[in-house]
């Protein structure tokens, strides 16, 4: 959303799709897909990554329930949690893909290489996703003309969507003025590295970093 904040707001979307986008979008998902194998030939695979990766920096699934992570850490620890599968909103309940999880296939559920593999398959499954969205994709209007200042009635509310780094929530309370009494942001990247401290225990220094690489945090994400 750091590059297209200003894209989709109340009401729709600020303007409609680039001319030829459906046959742009379907030319780089055709050329991207089989670069997929590529990358699992150069660096899964890769015996020095597995060295660096496979049962290193384990994170068990009682201990991320614990720590609230979610998202691919969630399910590389082998917990079956997704917002759009379990409480699917927006358009999501249309679409068929499924939900990677990690298996400990090199090493121990949960790993460094778990959070990466789990990242590798969800690649696939976005392809899926996009090809499904853009076969289905309406024709009409993009927004719907609504009122330059929004006073929604008084009280609170809390809605989370799935996020590349999992469950990003917000909870709004409103006094009934255009401006929230108070806004909360539940970011995924932030209960991410709060697990940090206790599966780098016992680690070298230079495994912590790959170990906080798998967990992919966005520090812009986390000072909010």
């Amino acid at each position: 959303a750091r590059l297209l904040y200003n894209y989709m707001w109340v009401g729709g979307v600020s303007h409609d799709l680039p001319k030829d986008f459906e046959r742009i979008c379907i030319g780089f998902l055709d050329y991207f897909e089989p670069k997929i194998k590529e990358y699992n030939d150069l660096l899964t695979h890769n015996k020095i990554f597995l060295e660096r990766t496979a049962d290193v920096g384990v994170l068990p699934p009682d201990v991320a329930i614990n720590f609230g992570v979610s998202g691919p850490n969630l399910r590389g620890s082998g917990v079956n949690w997704d917002v759009r599968k379990d409480e699917p909103y927006s358009i999501y309940d249309r679409f068929e893909f499924e939900i990677p999880l990690g298996e400990g296939e090199f090493g121990t559920v949960g790993d460094s290489f778990d959070r990466y593999w789990v990242r590798v398959c969800e690649m696939k499954e976005s392809i899926k996703i996009i090809r499904q969205a853009i076969k289905d994709l309406p024709d009409g209007d993009v927004f719907q003309t609504i009122p330059k200042k929004i006073r929604p009635p008084k009280g609170s509310i809390y809605r989370r969507t799935e996020s590349p780094r999992g469950d990003l929530g917000y909870y709004i309370i409103s006094d009934g003025s255009p401006i929230p009494y108070r806004v909360k942001m539940r970011s995924p990247a932030f209960t991410a590295l709060s697990s940090l401290g206790e599966i780098a225990q016992g680690w070298m220094l230079s495994d912590v970093i790959a170990i906080l690489g798998s967990l992919d945090i966005v520090l812009g994400e986390i000072d909010r």
